[in-house]
C-alpha cells in the first residue's frame, strides 16, 4: 500500500478532507500533517489522526512563514512514530518548506508533490516582494516532481510564465468526490424547489467576497423578496467585521452555517435552484482564472450556475452551453440576467446541465485509484519497488529513521 504524508496548510479546510478521502480511496495508506487555523469538527477524516504542526491565521502571512520556520525545527521530533512515505504530498507554498525538511529527514529521495490550487495575489505582485516570493517558490519546488493544479487558466497565466517551477503539471479539476458512482448509465433525474418565486441563489463553500456579499443584498432587495440568498460554509474572518450579524440584517438572505463535504451536498444543493459561481476576492487574477468548488458541485446535481463574464468559469460553461454570465459586476446587471426568471427557462438551463455527461462534474473511485497510481509510479521512479519501511529500523538498512 503507498505510503503518503499529505501536509496540509490548514487542517479545518473541506477540500483537504476531500483529497484525503480521495486518496484513501485510491487505496493510499494516508498520514495527515499540518497547521491549524481553526475549528471545524466536519472536516475530520474518520479513522486518520493528525499531526499538528502548530497554528496559523487566515491572512497573516509573516506570522505563517513564523510558524512554518518553527514548524521546520520540531518536526523530527512531530513525524517520529511516521513511517518514511513513499510520496510527500505539499498543499500550498509555506508546506512545501516543510516537505523539503522532511524529505531531508526521511533520508532523502522522497518524491516530493506540490498542489497549488489558488494563487495568492503576494505572488502575482511586480515588486520585489512578489519577485523574492516567486523566487522562493521555484528554489523550495526544483525537485518537485509533479504541480497539481485545479485551473488551466493557472498554468496558462502563472504557472507557465512566472513560476520558474519546472514540474511537470498535471489538473486535477474541483470535482465532486463521488466514489460511488462509475460516471456511466442514466443520466440523473433532479428535484428542485418549486420554479417560480422566491428563487434561490446557493451561494456554498468558502464565504470570502464581501462583493458579492453586498451585490447579492442589494439584488434581493432590488428585487423584493422575489430571489432569496442561502449561504453554507465557513465565513472568511479576515474579510469580513460581522458576517453573522450582517446577513442576519438582510431580510432576504440565511445563513445555515457549515456541511460536511461531500456527503451532504445533495441536502443543501438541493434546496436552491442556482449557484453562485462567482468569486471578486482576487479580481482579476485568482479568482478570474478558477474553476471552483461550487461550480462543478452545483450542476453535478442539476443547479443553474451564475458565472462573471471574462472569467475562467465563464469560459469553462460557455464550452459545454450551460449557466448563465453576468456581464457587469452589479445589481442592476444581476437583475437583468435572472430577474424575469420563468419556470420554463429555468428548466430550459436546468435541462441542459443534465444532458453533460457526469464526469464532467465528479471525480470517482476510478479516478481515486487513477491519482495514486500516477503517484505510485513517482516512487518507482525515485527509488525503485522497495516497500517504505518503519521509522524504528535501524538507519542502516534505510529505515529513513528522524
Amino acid at each position: 500500500m503507498l505510503q503518503i504524508l499529505y501536509l496540509a496548510q490548514d487542517l479545518a479546510d473541506p477540500a483537504v478532507r476531500r483529497r484525503i478521502l480521495a486518496l484513501v480511496a485510491g487505496g493510499g495508506n494516508v498520514t495527515l500533517a499540518g497547521f491549524r487555523r481553526g475549528t471545524n469538527p466536519l472536516a475530520a477524516v474518520e479513522g486518520i489522526a493528525p499531526v499538528e504542526l502548530g497554528k496559523t491565521a487566515d491572512g497573516r502571512f509573516v506570522q505563517r512563514i513564523g510558524a512554518v520556520a518553527g514548524s521546520c525545527l520540531s518536526l523530527k521530533r512531530k513525524l517520529r512514530h511516521v513511517r518514511k512515505p513513499d510520496v510527500i504530498i505539499a498543499r500550498n507554498l509555506e508546506m512545501l518548506a516543510v516537505a523539503r525538511r522532511a524529505e531531508a529527514l526521511f533520508g532523502g529521495e522522497v518524491p516530493i508533490v506540490y498542489e497549488c490550487l489558488d494563487i495568492h495575489r503576494l505572488m502575482l505582485r511586480g515588486d520585489w516582494i512578489g519577485r523574492a516570493l516567486r523566487k522562493a517558490e521555484a528554489h523550495l519546488g526544483r525537485e518537485a516532481r509533479l504541480l497539481i493544479t485545479s485551473s488551466p487558466a493557472f498554468i496558462e497565466h502563472y504557472f507557465r510564465p512566472l513560476s520558474g517551477l519546472q514540474a511537470p503539471p498535471l489538473l486535477i479539476e474541483n470535482k465532486v468526490l463521488d466514489t460511488t458512482s462509475a460516471a456511466e448509465g442514466e443520466p440523473p433525474r433532479f428535484v428542485y424547489p418549486d420554479p417560480g418565486p422566491p428563487w434561490k441563489i446557493g451561494w456554498f463553500g468558502a464565504l470570502r467576497c464581501r462583493k458579492s456579499l453586498s451585490l447579492l443584498a442589494e439584488f434581493t432587495k432590488k428585487m423584493e423578496g422575489r430571489f432569496e440568498i442561502v449561504l453554507r460554509g465557513r465565513p472568511a474572518s479576515s474579510q469580513f467585521e460581522d458576517f453573522e450579524s450582517f446577513v442576519r440584517n438582510e431580510p432576504f438572505m440565511r445563513f445555515a452555517g457549515a456541511y460536511r463535504n461531500p456527503e451532504d451536498l445533495p441536502e443543501i444543493y438541493g434546496d436552491v435552484h442556482f449557484t453562485w459561481a462567482i468569486d471578486f476576492f482576487e479580481e482579476g487574477q485568482n479568482s478570474a482564472w478558477l474553476l471552483p468548488n461550487r461550480l462543478y458541485e452545483g450542476c453535478r446535481y442539476g443547479r443553474v450556475p451564475i458565472a462573471m463574464k471574462g472569467t475562467e468559469t465563464a469560459r469553462f460553461l460557455s464550452m459545454r452551453d450551460v449557466g448563465l454570465v453576468l456581464e457587469e459586476a452589479s445589481a442592476d446587471s444581476l437583475a437583468a440576467l435572472i430577474g424575469a426568471m420563468t419556470p420554463d427557462r429555468f428548466a430550459d438551463a436546468a435541462e441542459r446541465i443534465g444532458q453533460c455527461h457526469v464526469s464532467t462534474w465528479i471525480f470517482n473511485r476510478t479516478d481515486c485509484e487513477a491519482l495514486v497510481r500516477r503517484f505510485a509510479a513517482l516512487t518507482r521512479e525515485a527509488h525503485g519497488f522497495a516497500p517504505a519501511a518503519a521509522l524504528s529500523e535501524p538507519r542502516h538498512k534505510q529505515s529513513g529513521m528522524l
